[in-house]
């Protein structure tokens, strides 16, 4: 057999090419998206990746739709809920770890803790502990919920710029969850206003009956919310005020995750 038929034929499926073979692209446009700086550009991602535009474009599609990349700004893209979650679990196996910082405020309040991360149009929650109370929410890791009528998807749209939260809501619509439900934007932008000023958002029966929640936003070097944590509780044995008090914990919580995620 001499050279040339023992080098590798490009462009053919599952074959290797002067790029790498299909997964060695796949994880560099994925190193690529995660560099600091981003969220990136498409000519940044393909640079960076070496990787043909067409391919890269590709690529990324198919990572936005598994959740490992997030479409940003409509051009720019950045890490996904679920490179962040994988992210958070290798924090989390540190003893100053994600866990770690749930686990005292979850301590702290006795009520269920729940941390989510931003994806576009809504969050998805990566870590859940249950209070110490004889019942459990239905919320579930892995679980994606809306931005407007959630404490921590509120607590994020608190944290973005008003033309990013307009584009937010025109895509996603208010949808009412409960009766209680924020469905104007006037009414909401009203509602992130308080949570600015607060340094929390409150759902108050806002996307599931009898339940009443607090978060947090958690962000990143450049003050953009990557997620949030909350304080999850039932209408019938804590009320407005009393968990409204456990807010210093959750932004302590909240301040200690960010160099985590």
């Amino acid at each position: 057999m001499d050279d040339a038929s023992r080098t590798p034929r490009t462009g053919g499926r599952g074959r290797t090419s002067a790029a790498g073979t299909a997964l060695e692209k796949s994880m560099r446009v994925l190193e690529a998206v995660a560099a600091p700086g981003g969220p990136h550009r498409l000519t940044e991602v393909t640079a960076a990746a070496a990787v043909p535009k067409s391919s890269t474009h590709r690529i990324l599609g198919a990572l936005v739709e598994q959740g490992f990349a997030t479409v940003e700004g409509g051009s720019r893209y950045g890490a996904g809920p679920r490179l962040r979650a994988l992210a958070a679990q290798v924090a989390g196996a540190e003893p100053a770890g994600v866990d770690a910082v749930l686990e005292r405020l979850q301590r702290a309040t006795g009520q269920t803790v729940h941390l989510a991360l931003h994806s576009g149009e809504s969050i998805t929650y990566i870590r859940k502990l249950e209070g110490d109370q004889p019942f459990r929410t239905a919320s579930r890791i892995g679980m994606r919920m809306p931005l407007h009528s959630t404490a921590i998807g509120k607590s994020v749209l608190a944290r973005l710029p008003a033309a990013e939260v307009s584009q937010l809501i025109e895509a996603a619509g208010l949808a009412p969850r409960t009766a209680r439900t924020l469905t104007t934007p006037a009414a909401l932008e009203a509602d992130l206003a308080l949570a600015r000023e607060r340094g929390f958002a409150l759902d108050d029966e806002e996307n599931e009956p009898a339940i009443r929640c607090i978060g947090a936003a958690v962000v990143d070097a450049r003050c953009r919310p990557v997620g949030g944590v909350s304080v999850t509780t039932v209408t019938f044995l804590v009320t407005r005020e009393q968990i409204e008090a456990y807010a210093p914990a959750l932004r302590a919580a909240a301040e200690a995750l960010a160099p985590l995620l």
